[in-house]
């Protein structure tokens, strides 16, 4: 099973490991070199005081004493003639020093140098010093070993050697531990989102850290309680909205049935026939708010806010309201002082108006008055819907707005909303950007003040 985890390891691993691999053969090379570097500097060094000696006092008591400083050890000198002639040599049986000899006398350096720097395919380092005085003249040889350089190669090989495997080893394990420790958050936002997939929204996630996964912790935590929270008004809704339809289904079939009767006179006839339009009415309007709600969650409605005047706008909306506060005995008052331009969409606007109109009709009583007043302030359009109803309990206020929220709970005809209208107003407010505000006195009614 390919795990977050496994996945993570590798990755790390693979990465350092090439960036391990590089610095230790740069290191590896360098530290070699350095030292390599070392011995050519200290076999040039004491050739050339061989030199300088055999300059000053060309003796063979001189060249003895050379010879003699160089035997029984890594290093090896020979003194040679400017024919190319063996003066003296520190190991007189050795034939491998004397096959350098032909190299030195091609070349004819006149000056210090290294011969042979072939550590690895040949058996001597070699330098080379002339020298001349008065009457003599020649080269000094020197030769280093190439076995103690190799052993000091292939030592520091080995210690890379290891240290590389350890270092491996140790990263190993710290990937393997730092992968299940960075990982574990996730595979259990992944057994998370499972059971988010599968209804299960009872999802709990330890705190992570202050960091991007902390913040994905707390997004899926969120996401979990908000899709209950969605669940369960769900739930609520369906069961409201069955109800809201139910209820006035059961008048349409019941006083249908009774206005069907052949016996019926027609005053009697006209008078259920006319609770049925009431009703197929108010399911119009139950199913109008449905259809634009769900355009709100959708979001497939549109505002297109542009400039008109308040005056005609609320005339308008006067007369198509007035004959319905006039047939329930209300009086519908509207203040407006002064014409102004409002920036917002006509026909939402006219759309929050007639809800809240027909919001305050509907919980007022008989022979009272709403007033529809409009002003600007600052560059904020506001109006305010007033009415002498029932009011709104002080506890309740904060719900109103709140899908199928009904303040008068009992459902009855004879206040009759579904507690859709004012989810819809509140949605279209907040959709233009700005505010609506409620205030409310038991017995006494309310004021709903729309800021746009």
């Amino acid at each position: 099973m390919n795990r977050i985890s496994t996945k993570l390891a590798l990755c790390f691993f693979a990465a350092v490991i090439i960036l391990e691999l590089f610095l230790m053969f740069y290191l590896h090379r360098n530290i070699i070199h350095s030292r390599v570097d070392e011995e050519f500097s200290r076999l040039l060094a004491n050739g050339e005081n061989h030199r300088d000696v055999l300059i000053e006092n060309y003796s063979e008591s001189t060249i003895k004493h050379i010879v003699l400083m160089e035997n029984k050890n890594d290093r090896e000198v020979m003194i040679i003639d400017s024919e190319g002639n063996i003066i003296s040599s520190s190991d007189e049986n050795n034939s491998i020093l004397e096959s350098y000899v032909p190299s030195v006398m091609k070349g004819k350096s006149e000056t210090d140098g290294i011969l042979i720097s072939d550590y690895e395919n040949s058996p001597y380092i070699v330098s080379v010093h002339p020298y001349q005085n008065e009457e003599h003249s020649g080269y000094v040889l020197m030769y280093q070993s190439t076995n103690s350089i190799n052993q000091m190669v292939n030592e520091l090989t080995m210690h890379f050697g290891i240290a590389g495997a350890t270092s491996v080893v140790i990263i190993l394990i710290i990937y393997a531990v730092l992968s299940k420790v960075l990982t574990r958050p996730l595979i259990h936002m992944k057994e998370a989102t499972e059971k988010l997939s599968k209804g299960d929204f009872k999802v709990t996630l330890p705190y992570v850290s202050k960091d991007e996964l902390g913040e994905l912790s707390v997004s899926i935590q969120k996401l979990a309680e908000d899709l209950e929270r969605l669940k369960k008004e769900r739930n609520e809704f369906l069961a409201s909205i069955s109800h809201e339809l139910s209820t006035p289904l059961t008048y349409l079939i019941g006083y249908a049935k009774v206005a069907m009767r052949k016996e019926l006179n027609e005053k009697d006839r006209e008078h259920y026939l006319s609770i049925i339009a009431e009703e197929a009415e108010g399911m119009k309007d139950l199913v109008k708010n449905l259809l634009d709600l769900a355009r709100i969650d959708e979001n497939s409605f549109t505002v297109t806010k542009e400039y008109f005047w308040s005056q005609p706008f609320l005339d308008n909306i006067f007369k198509l309201v007035e004959s319905s506060f006039q047939n329930k005995n209300l009086k519908l008052n509207l203040q407006s002082k002064e014409n102004f331009q409002i920036y917002a969409d006509s026909l939402r606007l006219q759309q929050i108006l007639l809800n809240l109109l027909d919001n305050a009709m509907k919980y007022s009583n008989n022979n009272t008055e709403i007033q529809l007043e409009a002003y600007k302030l600052d560059d904020r359009t506001v109006i305010l819907v007033s009415d002498e109803g029932i009011g709104i309990p002080s506890d309740e206020i904060e719900f109103i707005f709140d899908r199928l929220y009904r303040v008068e709970k009992s459902r009855s005809r004879t206040y009759g909303g579904s507690g859709i209208g004012l989810s819809v107003v509140n949605e279209l407010v907040e959709a233009h950007g700005g505010t609506i505000e409620v205030e409310s006195k038991l017995g006494e009614g309310s004021t709903f003040k729309v800021m746009i």
